[in-house]
């Protein structure tokens, strides 16, 4: 017996040939996609007509920092620079852990409703954040984000190093692994050789997945070069930061030699469209990456410099952006978006044999959207509808191995009234007291 049996679904596999199955059943038992056909044998706890709606992967939102959402709208129409050093770090330097978990709680409930089922996360009070994934039933890859301005650091006694092995030894593989603990170096200008070197290695040997900002600005690139003769791709890839598994968010900047490093490395680039054209960053040459066969994934980055975590938007903005600037409407498919949310972020997280695709074997991380919409319709290419039409809004469902953890407004995991409580009492107001 299935745990719930999707019947009349249009199911969008989001794999290597796109396939979208009409009037097709999905059985899942046990956390599993146990069967995909048109007449299931078993019965089922549950079944879920889905008729006029699309079933499909949850998406993986590859590059964010979750509990900025308490800075939503604090710093709008400012370059990155002024930003950060003015506005973003100022308010950082006052969060505590419990503020923290208040910023998480609504993030993680934004993500759900839009149909996110897995994020990788670099930033502090890295713990408070695994605890509210933990009681979500979310996944996600979190990372201590570490930044260091000394030349030298002692790795087992610097604080940042500290709580990164803290984290890893108290949360990887954590909620029967849905929670893997990753490395992070925040950026090559905020950090030294001796951290690069030191948790590099760390990474590696542990073998976790390595989150770094790379090339996000123009100005943070030539200063790399001006610094030490370098592009900070090649100043991570000589330092061994890229030897493990890396995701390179933004990678705005790169050069010909880096897409090179980073094809050699099997470095994936998290593409964060919305956020470098709000920080006036730039355009990353994902077209030129895809050629190269560097596996690409979307992330939203953080909501202060985004405003949403709704992924979305990144797809029908990273489709529609690159046809623009490159004066190539095929520059970038509706397929090859679509897959970047979903199973491309599921590669970037190390994750790519549990999700990111609707195969049998494969988690139950699916999302359901209500195609019975004005906007949806007429429905010519599903995938079209999702990539150019779709919005957050129309996810009815999200799940997690089976889980069903948001279902029709309403989230099952979290207290909703508690969440938006807890944010005002103890985030806004213990914040920007």
């Amino acid at each position: 017996m299935y745990d719930i049996l999707f019947k009349n679904a249009t199911i969008v596999c989001c794999d290597e040939t796109m396939r979208v199955l009409k009037n097709e059943c999905l059985g899942v038992k046990d956390g599993t996609i146990a069967y995909i056909g048109e007449n299931p044998v078993d019965t089922a706890s549950r079944i879920i007509d889905a008729t006029g709606k699309v079933l499909m992967p949850g998406f993986v939102n590859a590059h964010t920092h979750i509990p900025m959402t308490l800075m939503r709208g604090l710093s709008d129409d400012t370059d990155l620079q002024d930003w950060l050093f003015n506005h973003i770090f100022p308010t950082e330097d006052r969060l505590d852990g419990e503020i923290v978990k208040a910023g998480t709680a609504l993030a993680v409930a934004e993500m759900l409703a839009c149909g996110t089922t897995s994020f990788s996360d670099s930033y502090f009070f890295s713990q408070e954040i695994a605890e509210v994934v933990a009681s979500s039933g979310m996944k996600a890859n979190i990372a201590r984000s570490v930044t260091n301005f000394d030349k030298e650091i002692e790795f087992d006694s610097f604080y940042g190093t500290k709580e990164a092995v803290e984290l890893y030894r108290n949360w990887h593989r954590a909620g029967d692994g849905r929670i893997l603990v990753d490395a992070a170096i925040h950026a090559e200008y905020t950090t030294s050789e001796s951290l690069w070197r030191t948790l590099g290695a760390f990474s590696v040997e542990n073998g976790l997945v390595m989150q770094i900002h790379l090339s996000e600005t123009e100005h943070e690139h030539n200063e790399c070069i001006r610094k030490y003769g370098k592009t900070p791709a090649r100043v991570f890839y000589d330092a061994g930061v890229l030897d493990g598994k890396t995701i390179a968010a933004h990678a705005v900047h790169v050069t010909d030699e880096d897409l090179d490093i980073f094809r050699e490395k099997g470095v994936s680039v998290a593409h964060n469209p919305y956020s470098n054209l709000k920080l006036a960053s730039g355009v990353a040459r994902v077209p030129a990456m895809l050629s190269r066969g560097i596996n690409v994934a979307l992330g939203t980055d953080g909501v202060a410099s985004n405003n949403s975590t709704d992924l979305f938007e990144e797809i029908k903005l990273a489709a529609c952006l690159h046809k623009g600037v490159n004066l190539d409407p095929c520059a970038v498919n509706a397929a090859a978006v679509l897959c970047m949310a979903t199973y491309g972020g599921a590669v970037a997280q190390g994750r790519e044999h549990e999700c990111g695709t609707v195969e049998v074997g494969k988690n139950a991380d699916l999302i359901l959207l209500d195609f019975d919409k004005p906007h949806l319709m007429p429905c010519h290419n599903v995938v079209s509808n999702l990539v150019y039409s779709a919005r957050g809004s129309d996810v009815c469902m999200t799940m997690v191995r089976g889980k069903v953890l948001y279902e029709n407004g309403a989230f099952l995991t979290l207290d909703w009234e508690r969440v938006k409580h807890t944010f005002e009492e103890i985030g806004m107001k213990r914040l920007f007291a």
